[in-house]
Order: structure tokens, then C-alpha cells, then sequence
């Protein structure tokens, strides 16, 4: 059956399939538009079938604000090119915009279909769906790197956003562990002063002198892996406790979360 070209334009316009791809659907579909897309979309799941063994070492992450909410999405795929596509730029968006509204489970569900039937049909490529969530709280910012594979929310109990934000670019930049020394765990303090220890035994420092040293070491290990005892990036004169307290009337940083590919 002979399709003009024009529905073919129309059917890749509908979809974002390839021409080739949509040639063939009409064909199959005997110039059925509705039937086409069905065709298309049943295509769309043996691709993502296939390709689903695939690594998915790339890909972006978007965030979505409104009121007091915050939303994340990671949305995973094979090659930094298809990561750069406005198609899946603009499709990372719409995701996390859509789980504002929406229960984490509907979203998943929801997501995955987009990727399946409409995604990996228009991209041709193994796409799959990373880490979303939902932070709120009274205060809550978030920052998203430039290259769109790192990002950090932030919630405080008071202040502003802009301070928060703050505190996400200190996270994306210094990665602390933490929140703050109470946070890490027992066994992990004990393993910072075991290898302490061993390291000053073996450069022959008496076991009084030690004992004292070890308090400072500790110190030192709190203020590289807990994100209230960190420098502040933007005045390392200053803690990132401090700046917080200083820049929004007394406020505390109430929990972080990292997200990266």
C-alpha cells in the first residue's frame, strides 16, 4: 500500500518516531493513523526489551519546585548525546513536574510507560528511570550542578530558600557524609581512631601524646565528613553551622539528600 509522504510527517509528528519507522506502521496499519500509533508503540516495547540489557551510564537529572515541595528525577541513558536531546531534556522535566502531583507509585508507573511507549521509540536508545522522590519541610532549596548529573536538596527550620541553596552547592561541591558529628555512626568513629592510632605508632609517637592527638584527629575527619562542620565554600573563615545560624535567624539545616547518576 502506497502512504504519501504527508501522513508519514504527521505520524512522526504525533510521536517522534523515525520516518522509516513510521512508513512502516502506516503499511501495517493500511494508513491508519490510530492503528499506526498502536503499531508504534507495541514497537516501543520490544525495543525496550531489547535494549534494556544495555548500560545506562549517562543521563540527566531534573528538578521540579512548588510550594514548600521539592522534586527529583534521574532519568538514565546510554550516551551523553541522547542526555544533551531536547526531547529528553524536555521529558525529564515534565516527569518531575508531574510528581508533584502525583503518589510515588502512580508516578513510577506512569514514568515508566512515557519511557517505554514514547521515549525509547522517538530516541531509539536503553532509557530507564533512575531516582525520583519528594522532599518538603517549612524551608527546603535545591541545587542542580550545570552539568545536570548532580544535584542536593536541602531543608532548614528556618530562613530562606536562597540559604539553602547555598547549602546544596556546598554539598555538590564537598560531598560530606553526615549531616553532623552525631550522625556517624560508632563504628565508624572507632575505625577513624584505629587508623589514626596505627599510622601515629608507626612514626614512633609515645601513647600519651597520642591520646591527645587522636582528639584532633577526629576533629578534623568531623570537619571533612559532616556537612555542618565543613568550611563554607563561599568564606572558609566560617563553618557551614555558622553561615546557616548567621544568614537565617538561628536556623539549623534539618537534612540533605545527594542525588547523582
Amino acid at each position: 500500500m502506497a502512504i504519501d509522504t504527508q501522513t508519514i510527517i504527521k505520524l512522526r509528528q504525533m510521536t517522534g518516531a523515525g520516518m522509516v519507522d513510521c512508513k512502516k506502521a502506516l503499511v501495517a496499519a493500511e494508513g491508519d493513523l490510530d492503528k499506526a500509533i498502536e503499531i508504534l508503540r507495541k514497537n516501543g516495547e520490544a525495543k525496550a526489551a531489547k535494549k534494556a540489557e544495555r548500560e545506562t551510564n549517562e543521563g540527566i537529572i531534573t528538578l521540579a519546585e512548588s510550594d514548600g515541595k521539592v522534586a527529583y528525577v534521574a532519568l538514565k541513558s546510554e550516551t551523553d548525546f541522547v542526555a544533551r536531546n531536547e526531547d529528553f531534556i524536555a521529558a525529564g522535566k515534565e516527569l518531575a513536574e508531574k510528581l508533584l502531583t502525583v503518589s510515588e507509585e502512580e508516578f513510577k508507573t506512569l514514568a515508566e510507560t512515557k519511557i517505554k511507549n514514547e521515549l525509547v521509540v522517538k530516541i531509539g536508545e536503553n532509557i530507564q528511570l533512575g531516582d525520583y522522590g519528594v522532599v518538603s519541610d517549612k524551608v527546603v532549596g535545591a541545587y542542580l550542578h550545570s552539568n545536570k548529573k548532580v544535584a542536593a536538596i536541602v531543608t532548614l527550620s528556618a530562613g530562606t530558600k536562597d540559604v539553602a541553596v547555598d547549602v546544596g552547592m556546598q554539598i555538590v561541591a564537598m560531598s560530606p557524609e553526615y549531616l553532623k558529628p552525631e550522625n556517624v555512626p560508632a563504628e565508624v568513629v572507632d575505625k577513624e581512631k584505629e587508623i589514626a592510632t596505627e599510622q601515629l605508632k608507626k612514626e614512633g609517637k609515645p601513647a600519651e601524646i597520642i591520646e591527645k592527638i587522636i582528639g584532633g584527629k577526629i576533629t578534623k575527619y568531623y570537619q571533612e565528613a559532616c556537612l555542618t562542620k565543613q568550611m563554607f565554600i563561599k568564606d572558609d573563615k566560617v563553618s557551614v553551622e555558622d553561615y546557616v545560624k548567621s544568614a537565617a535567624d538561628g536556623a539549623e539545616i534539618t537534612s540533605f539528600i545527594k542525588i547523582e547518576l
